[in-house]
C-alpha cells in the first residue's frame, strides 16, 4: 500500500456575487470623443447581442481553482438564505466540491450583484450593488471553519476589522496565508502594510503595490515587499509578473497571446493558480507557469469561473527567467 498524500485544505474567506454579463459592440470604446462608451438614453429599450449568467467575487473564484486543482477548497461567508444570487452561489460551489458546510445563511443577508457591460475588446464597466456586509463577528462565528487548515485565503471582505481578526485566528492555529488583497483592503495601504509581517504570500499588481513600497520596475517592488513577506508576486498585465521567494527572482512575460473576451476573474486566477501548484511543494518557476496559464485560460471565455482549469492540464513553454538574489 503506497504512501498517503497529505492534500492542503484552503480556506478562502471572502464576499460573493452573480454577475450578469451583458455582451454587444455597442459597449466598445468609441474612437471619437470623449464618451467610452453608448449613451444609455433614459425611456429607451436596447437590444443586447449576448447575455451571461455566472456566479463571482474573488473568494469563491479563487475556491473553484483550488477545487479543480484537487486541494480541499473550504468557503466561508455569510450569505442569505431565501435570496436566489445567494442559492446560485452556493449550488455552482457545491457542483465544483467546493466545502459550503461553513457558509452561514440568514434572512435578512442579501448576496452581491453584478451587471457586467462588456466590450468585444474584454473591457468592462461594472454595476455592483455590494449587498448587506456581515459584521466581523457573523463571519467569524463558525471557528470550526479554521480546523486543520493549511492556508487561509481572505480577499473582499469589506473591513480592516474583518481582515485583522481572520489574520489574527490563522496565525493562532497556524495556517499560513496568501493575501491579494481586493479594493477594500487598499484603501488604507498603512493600515495594509502594518499587517504584512504575518502573510507568507503577497500578490498585488505594480500600481498596488506601489502604495506600499518605493519602486519604478516590478523587480525593485519586489525586492522591497520581500522585506514584510517572505513570497512576494507583482504583476503587470501583458507586461509580465515577477516574483521572488527570497532565494531566487523569477521573471516572466505573458504565457500566450491569446485574444481577450473578458478580463474578470484573472487576477484571482492568477494569483490562486500560484497558490494551488506552491502549496502543494511545487517551485515558484513552476507555480507562476501554472497561475499564468490560468489567467490566460480565463480571460478567454466570459464569466470569472469557466475558465479555470483543471488538475492534469497540459502546460507549455512560456518566456521565463530564474536568478539567485
Amino acid at each position: 500500500m503506497g504512501a498517503q498524500i497529505n492534500i492542503p485544505t484552503i480556506l478562502c474567506i471572502g464576499k460573493a456575487t452573480q454577475d450578469v454579463f451583458l455582451r454587444d459592440d455597442e459597449f466598445d470604446p468609441h474612437k471619437e470623443g470623449k464618451v467610452l462608451y453608448t449613451h444609455l438614453p433614459l425611456g429607451a429599450k436596447l437590444d443586447i447581442e449576448e447575455a451571461h449568467f455566472t456566479t463571482g467575487g474573488n473568494a469563491t473564484n479563487v475556491a473553484v481553482t483550488f477545487a479543480r486543482q484537487g486541494l480541499h477548497s473550504r468557503y466561508l461567508w455569510v450569505l442569505g438564505s431565501d435570496d436566489p444570487v445567494s442559492k446560485a452561489v452556493l449550488d455552482e460551489l457545491d457542483s465544483e466540491s467546493v466545502d459550503t458546510r461553513f457558509v452561514q445563511q440568514r434572512p435578512e443577508v442579501k448576496a452581491s450583484f453584478s451587471t457586467i457591460l462588456l466590450a468585444m475588446t474584454g473591457e468592462r464597466t461594472i454595476l455592483n450593488f455590494h449587498g448587506v456586509v456581515p459584521k466581523t463577528k457573523d463571519v467569524l462565528s463558525q471557528e470550526d471553519a479554521f480546523d486543520g487548515v493549511s492556508w487561509v485565503y481572505p480577499t473582499a471582505l469589506g473591513d480592516y476589522e474583518t481582515l485583522e481578526k481572520v489574520i489574527h485566528e490563522a496565525k493562532k492555529r497556524g495556517s499560513k496565508i496568501m493575501l491579494n488583497p481586493a479594493g477594500s483592503e487598499l484603501v488604507d495601504p498603512k493600515r495594509l502594510k502594518a499587517m504584512l509581517h504575518d502573510i507568507d504570500v503577497l500578490c498585488l499588481n505594480k500600481e498596488e503595490m506601489q502604495l506600499l513600497v518605493e519602486g519604478d520596475t516590478l523587480e525593485e517592488l519586489v525586492r522591497h515587499g520581500s522585506t514584510y513577506c517572505s513570497v512576494v508576486i507583482v504583476s503587470d498585465g501583458p507586461n509580465g509578473v515577477c516574483a521572488s521567494d527570497g532565494k531566487t527572482i523569477v521573471s516572466a512575460g505573458m504565457y500566450e497571446d491569446v485574444p481577450v473576451i473578458d478580463r474578470t476573474g484573472a487576477g484571482d486566477a492568477f494569483a490562486s493558480g500560484f497558490l494551488s501548484q506552491w502549496a502543494k511543494g511545487k517551485s515558484l518557476k513552476e507555480s507562476i507557469i501554472f497561475a499564468s496559464a490560468n489567467s490566460t485560460s480565463v480571460v478567454g471565455i466570459i464569466g470569472a469561473k469557466p475558465g479555470i482549469l483543471h488538475e492534469h492540464t497540459a502546460l507549455h513553454d512560456m518566456p521565463i527567467e530564474e536568478k539567485e538574489i
